[in-house]
């Protein structure tokens, strides 16, 4: 049997299986989602406030006084978003300020972006407080360990 027709590499992964298995270790490091969401909240939180809706020669204007409001949460919200990505270490803060910056865009930005960026934002902001690193495993016992759990295993259960 020979080897001549056999890839020299059998396991080698292409380019892009490559990056999509590094995308996944990196965002299983993060609290992605929560960031995800965070950051979808921005666009119905700042959209709806400048949007204009042309029926015809009828034109439909949204634009309230709160439109400066509006552009401050969701600018605010698309930082937090991105630190969600990158400093996964201040989820806690960023958490809290989503849920609080998507209730206060309830009576700042129609609604909430129409209660669409109000939902993502707490949602994300939640999924932030709940997000928890991995642990590596639980830490191996040493050989030489003493206490009760080792006294059992060497007595074969029935103690000292």
């Amino acid at each position: 049997m020979t080897s001549a027709g056999a890839p020299a590499h059998p396991h080698r992964v292409s380019g892009f299986t490559r990056a999509r298995q590094d995308f996944r270790a990196w965002r299983r490091t993060r609290p992605f989602w929560a960031g995800l969401l965070v950051l979808l909240a921005a666009a119905p939180i700042i959209y709806f406030p400048y949007f204009n809706l042309s029926l015809g020669a009828l034109s439909v204007a949204m634009s309230t006084t709160a439109g400066a409001g509006s552009l401050v949460i969701g600018l605010t919200l698309i930082v937090l978003g991105g630190l969600l990505w990158f400093q996964p270490i201040i989820r806690f803060f960023a958490g809290c300020v989503a849920v609080f910056l998507g209730v206060l865009s309830l009576p700042i930005s129609n609604f909430g972006g129409f209660f669409v960026g109000t939902l993502l934002a707490a949602t994300g902001g939640l999924l932030a407080l709940a997000w928890g690193p991995v642990n590596g495993g639980p830490a191996p016992i040493p050989d030489g360990a003493e206490g009760p759990s080792a006294v059992v295993g060497r007595a074969g259960g029935e103690g000292e």
